[in-house]
């Protein structure tokens, strides 16, 4: 079968070279692709945007693909998945109604606490001015972040209350995060290590995959503004009962919630 993957980074990279390596697969199409997918076997780029989801759909049905499968959040929050299953065409991946929990921190923050999932205290704010005198309670540093996709950019962690209020200025009334800044959420800050729990899910199932570390900030000894790209460690080293417990109290109730609110969550 052929196997079309919708992305251009890394992780669309590495999802196509193991596709390639089933016996099942006779040519994996990536689109667009990037310079590391060309020199793969088996693999093809496509110069179709993730963001056309016409053109996407018109690959899938050209070239008789059997599955889709999309890495980017961008082609997931607008739907790309419903528009391929109301053509018939098999797509792996949240549909629009899931995928809010990754285009949207205040849906996502407002979904947890409703569904008595952990996760930090937090306010949203769409004014500067409610904004700022909800921070001037707080104690730094303060995690303020763009509601919307913001290319891996959009949190700030301002250590004192003078940048947090600057960060406010910047985001809500200069617009530097455009549409994804029309809204912001401000979260306590919570000290720890950062870990990724990544898993396969078709609704209910739940199959872990390698734990991450991201590592944002952008100049040496993890200082600097949040970048996009600065590179993950996997695996890292978690505790199997703070995996177990991760499964428990957060992706399976996520996973519940969603279900029983009728948009079911694979991907």
């Amino acid at each position: 079968m052929k196997v079309l993957v919708i992305g251009s980074g890394g992780r669309e990279h590495a999802i196509s070279w193991k596709l390639a390596q089933s016996p099942n697969v006779v040519e994996v199409l990536v689109a667009p692709g990037n310079a590391g997918t060309a020199t793969e076997r088996k693999v093809r780029n496509v110069p179709v945007a993730i963001t056309d989801h016409d053109g996407l759909i018109d690959v899938a049905m050209r070239e008789r693909v059997a599955l889709t499968i999309v890495g980017p959040e961008i082609p997931l929050v607008a739907g790309v998945v419903d528009r391929f299953e109301q053509q018939g065409l098999k797509c792996f991946g949240p549909r629009a109604a899931g995928a809010q929990l990754e285009g949207s921190k205040a849906f996502t923050k407002s979904f947890l606490t409703r569904h008595k999932i952990p996760t930090a205290a937090f306010r949203a704010f769409t004014e500067f001015a409610p904004a700022r005198d909800y921070v001037r309670t707080l104690t730094p540093p303060v995690v303020i972040k763009a509601d919307g996709l913001a290319a891996g950019k959009g949190v700030i962690i301002a250590p004192t209350i003078a940048e947090a209020e600057d960060t406010l200025d910047r985001v809500l009334r200069q617009g530097v995060f455009g549409a994804a800044g029309a809204k912001v959420v401000i979260e306590d800050f919570l000290r720890g290590e950062e870990a990724s729990f990544i898993a396969v899910v078709d609704g209910t199932r739940v199959v872990p995959l390698a734990s991450s570390q991201d590592h944002k900030t952008r100049d040496d000894g993890d200082r600097g503004p949040n970048t996009g790209g600065m590179g993950a460690c996997a695996p890292i080293a978690v505790a199997p009962a703070v995996l177990e417990r991760i499964e428990r109290e957060v992706v399976a109730p996520t996973l519940d919630a969603l279900r029983d609110a009728g948009a079911p969550f694979r991907g």
